[in-house]
This record gives structure tokens, sequence and C-alpha cells, in this order.
């Protein structure tokens, strides 16, 4: 580890047994953060994994489709929206406690044309990048969602038993 890289860690007994050098995902997924004038664009989720919460855009990768296009794809479908130039800002893991695996790639535009609709999967919300509402969004959020809008880098584990995280282990290579 590099002497300026930083790292918050909550190792449970379950969390230190998985081995994340080895794990893989059963599926990828991205997530981007369009960030104008101070203020990031999240939603509402509608339905899916993490129904209700708010989050940024984002979705599983289709076969053959790149981590940045899903990333563009998704913005599209559900916000209606052109991401322009979106540039990757980490990976986070999650495994659940159910057996699910699911592997984020993480994404922040500047840029975007069109408007932010309501869609049948999500509802837009321009939130002040200072003021982000952790408490209506994933436990994991909060240790990494400034950072990467505040143009870090960041790669994260996490083990979750359904919406509580057991454990994480997050590093900040840019910090």
């Amino acid at each position: 580890m590099k002497p300026s890289m930083q790292l918050s860690e909550n190792l449970s007994p379950d969390f230190s047994s998985i081995d994340w050098d080895h794990w893989s995902p059963k599926e990828r997924a991205t997530l981007c953060f369009v960030v104008v004038d101070g203020q990031v664009l999240l939603i509402r989720k509608k339905r899916g994994l993490g129904a209700g919460k708010i989050n940024g855009p984002g979705g599983r990768v289709d076969p053959g489709e790149s981590f940045r296009d899903c990333a563009i794809r998704e913005c599209r479908e559900e916000l209606c929206i052109e991401v322009q130039n979106p540039k990757p800002r980490g990976r986070l893991r999650f495994q659940f406690q159910e057996g699910y695996r699911l592997e984020c790639h993480l994404f922040v535009a500047t840029g975007y044309s069109g408007t932010a609709e309501e869609t049948d999967e999500a509802i837009p919300l321009w939130t002040d990048c200072k003021d982000l509402p952790f408490s209506e969004m994933w436990a994991d959020d909060i240790l990494w969602l400034q950072e990467i809008l505040d143009g870090q880098t960041v790669d994260g584990c996490f083990l979750f038993d359904d919406d509580t995280m057991l454990g994480h282990r997050v590093l900040y290579p840019d910090a």
C-alpha cells in the first residue's frame, strides 16, 4: 500500500472470511453521477435492487457492452439524458449474505444533453454535492460517494445482509 493511500475498514468475522482477491461477481453493473454547478443528479429507484432508495442512475452491464457504454445507456434509459464523457472513478464489490455478488463500476460526468425526466425506473433528484441524502441511500454510499464527486478514485468491498452493511474495506488510492 502506498503511504499516501487512505483506508476505511470495518472487518467483521463474516467479511474477513471472504477471499476478496479471488472473489468473482455474478453480475457487473455501473453507476453514473452527473455533476453540474455543485449539484449532482441522483435518482429514487422505483424498482429492482434498491427500490425506494436514492442512488445514481445505473444498472447491469449487457453482454459485450463496455462499462462506459453501460453507464451512458443506463442514464438514457432511466433519465432520458445523454451523458457526455463519463470518467471512471473506481470499483465496488458487493457480497450479500444470501449469495448474490455484484461488481459495480463508478463514473462521474460533468456534461449531458436533454432534460432529466421521470421514467418507470427512476425519479430524478438534483441535490447539492455537499448535502447528500445519505439517510435515504445504501449504507456504503457515505464511505465513497463524496470522494468520487470530489475527483478521487475508490476501490471498495462490502458485505451486506439485505440492507444492513456487515463489513467493508474501502481504499482511496488518490488520497
